[in-house]
C-alpha cells in the first residue's frame, strides 16, 4: 500500500466513457488498479471496459463501495464533479482536468475540505504507487520499485526524474503529482508528512517550479522530518516578466522566484541540484 493508493483501493472514474477517461482508465486497469465503476450522467446501467456505469457518484459508491475517484471531466463541469465526489463521501479525489476556472476551484476546494476528503489536483498527472496501482496519467514504465518518494508540481519533470532514479537503481515508492495551478487541493506541505510516516520511503524528492510559495512552505517542515529531502526548482532560467506555462507560475515581488525557493530549501539542508540528472547522485549521497 502506498501513502494514498494501493492495489486494493476501489477506484471509480468520473468521465470513464469519454475519450481521455477511456484511454487512461484502460492504462490504470492494465497496471492493476481496481477500477470498480464509471460515472457518466445519462449512461447509467451500461458498461464500458467491462466496468459498470452509473449516472451519479452516489449511486456508484452505494453499489461498489468505491473509495477513490479519478476525474476526467471537461473543465466547465470538473468543479461540480469534484463537489459531487466529496458529497458522496469519497475520501480521495484525483482531478486530472486542466483549465478549470479559478472561481470553480476555490469553491470546490472549500467543499472538499469541509467534508474531510482529500483532493489531488487539478491539472496534475495524478498518483502512482509503484508496482501496485495508479490514478491518472503517469506512465508506469518510467518507475521501478524502490525507496524514494516523489512529490512534484510538474508532470514532465516528474517523468524525467522518475526515469533517472529508476535507472540509477534507487527506484520509487509513490509519486504524487500535485499540479501547477494556483488553487490546489494538495500541496507539498500536505504530502511530506505522508512520506515521513511511510516505512517503505527512505528519501524524498521534491520537484518545484517558479511561482507561488509552496516550496518555501515545504522548507519550513523539513526540519521536522527524519528522512533526507532532495529538491529541484524548475524555471531558474525563465526570463523576468514572461508568462510561463502553468497558471501557478506567477512570481510576486521577491516571493515565488527560483532564487527564493532554492535559498529556503538550502537553508534547511536540502540539496538543490541545478539539473535533473544530478538528482540520483544527491539522493544516493543523502542515503549514505
Amino acid at each position: 500500500m502506498g501513502i494514498l493508493l494501493g492495489r486494493q483501493t476501489r477506484v471509480l472514474v468520473q468521465g470513464l466513457t469519454g475519450r481521455e477517461g477511456s484511454f487512461h482508465a484502460q492504462q490504470m486497469i492494465a497496471y492493476g488498479t481496481k477500477v470498480v465503476a464509471g460515472v457518466t450522467p445519462g449512461k447509467g446501467g451500461g458498461t464500458h471496459l467491462e466496468v459498470p456505469i452509473f449516472d451519479t457518484v452516489a449511486g456508484a459508491v452505494a453499489a461498489t463501495g468505491a473509495e477513490a475517484s479519478c476525474i476526467f471531466v471537461p473543465a466547465a463541469f470538473a468543479g461540480d464533479a469534484i463537489c459531487e465526489a466529496a458529497e458522496a463521501g469519497v475520501p480521495l479525489i484525483v482531478c486530472i482536468t486542466e483549465g478549470i476556472p479559478t472561481a470553480d476551484m476555490i469553491r470546490a476546494c472549500a467543499y472538499v475540505k469541509a467534508r474531510g476528503a482529500r483532493l489531488v489536483g487539478p491539472n496534475c498527472p495524478g498518483l502512482l504507487t509503484v508496482g501496485e496501482a495508479k490514478m491518472g496519467i503517469i506512465p508506469p514504465q518510467i518507475a521501478k520499485p524502490g525507496v524514494v518518494g516523489m512529490v512534484s508540481r510538474s508532470g514532465t519533470l516528474t517523468y524525467e526524474a522518475a526515469d533517472l532514479l529508476s535507472r540509477a537503481g534507487l527506484g520509487l515508492t509513490t509519486i504524487v503529482g500535485i499540479g501547477g495551478d494556483p488553487v490546489l487541493g494538495t500541496r507539498f506541505a500536505d504530502v511530506l508528512p505522508l512520506f515521513e510516516a511511510d516505512p517503505a520511503t527512505r528519501a524524498i524528492v521534491l520537484i518545484g517550479e517558479i511561482g507561488g510559495t509552496d516550496e518555501e512552505a515545504a522548507a519550513a517542515l523539513v526540519p521536522q522530518l527524519s528522512k533526507p529531502v532532495v529538491g529541484f526548482v524548475g524555471g531558474r532560467s525563465a526570463p523576468e516578466g514572461k508568462r510561463m506555462g502553468h497558471a501557478g507560475a506567477i512570481v510576486s515581488g521577491n516571493l515565488g522566484t527560483a532564487a527564493s525557493k532554492v535559498a529556503a530549501l538550502e537553508a534547511v539542508g536540502v540539496a538543490v541540484p541545478l539539473t535533473l540528472a544530478e538528482i540520483p547522485g544527491c539522493v544516493a549521497k543523502a542515503l549514505g
